[in-house]
């Protein structure tokens, strides 16, 4: 299987080149100069060139709080890029796999959210990515948008890397703890989307298996619970104890308003795609390992 993904570096960009070389798949990705989300076009021939059997539409406007003193751009790169890539997508016949967000949702629900819950972002960066998911498949012809929430890796730049470098230099950190969700290894991401895109390949007729999806891990957590988890791993490997201050929203505002309850309910893709993600907590672990050195906890890698 061949896969071509927009972007060089992201996160689940990153996660998906690793993981597919595991299974057996190449991917190609696809960035700037001759793919700018930006600059939305008619990228045909750039994934022709690229032969794909799936598309998978990764890159994104992802800066929550300074889109709010952008909204063009993050408009015309999260709605007019994503369309273009479906466009392409429809042209090719290829199927294509978009990645969403957690923020199409307001968080008023007091229990995970469903792919048929109404949507309603409470800013410009949900705003965006929703317009975006309604593009892409009014465009394309055959089409998954799977929306995601609070992802990390061991690479890129992410609350798990930030509360490492924090352990560095800090024995206490404030941090909210009234925004649910569940943290989510990219690296599992890119398991899912494998999955997915395998079975687009291999049951092409089968239209039950396109629309909106929700992926997430198993369990849930506050934003405070997570960095006493990360925490935690810290210094069974070696690292020096660390607090944290539990916070509310409130006590740390920021120019975007973020959902409080951010968690997904991911039945669906695991009835029909087959795709259940591992807890989150188990999935944290092999991650700390790749970033901390047993028993010493020496400086993380570069980005």
């Amino acid at each position: 299987m061949r896969i071509a993904v927009t972007g060089h570096h992201g996160q689940v960009v990153t996660a998906l080149v690793e993981r597919a070389a595991l299974a057996g798949a190449s991917v190609v990705t696809l960035g700037r100069p001759e793919l700018d989300l930006a600059e939305p076009g008619d990228y045909t021939q750039v994934f022709a060139n690229a032969r794909p059997d799936v598309i998978v539409s990764a890159a994104a406007y992802t800066a929550v709080d300074k889109a709010e003193s952008e909204p063009d751009l993050a408009m015309l790169i999260n709605a007019g890029g994503a369309e273009a890539v479906a466009r392409a997508a429809a042209a090719l016949d290829v199927p294509v796999i978009h990645l969403s967000t957690d923020y199409v949702f307001d968080g008023s629900k007091p229990t995970p959210w469903v792919e048929s819950d109404p949507t309603n972002p409470l800013g410009v960066y949900g705003a965006t990515k929703l317009v975006g998911e309604q593009a892409l498949l009014a465009a394309a012809r055959r089409a998954v948008v799977l929306r995601v929430a609070w992802v990390y890796a061991p690479f890129g730049t992410n609350f798990l890397r930030t509360m490492l470098r924090l352990a560095e230099t800090r024995n206490t950190v404030r941090v909210v703890a009234d925004q649910l969700g569940a943290p989510t290894s990219a690296l599992d991401l890119a398991n899912g989307i494998l999955k997915v895109a395998q079975n687009l390949v291999a049951r092409p007729e089968d239209a039950a298996q396109l629309g909106v999806f929700h992926m997430g891990p198993a369990g849930d957590a506050s934003w405070a619970d997570f960095a006493e988890a990360i925490f935690a791993g810290y210094v069974a490997r070696g690292g020096s104890r660390m607090m944290v201050d539990r916070i509310t929203s409130a006590d740390y505002p920021t120019p975007a308003l973020r959902p409080a309850n951010s968690r997904l309910d991911s039945s669906r893709i695991a009835r029909v795609h087959g795709v259940a993600l591992p807890h989150w907590r188990e999935s944290l672990e092999p991650v700390l390992d790749r970033l901390i050195r047993p028993s010493s906890a020496e400086a993380l890698p570069s980005a």
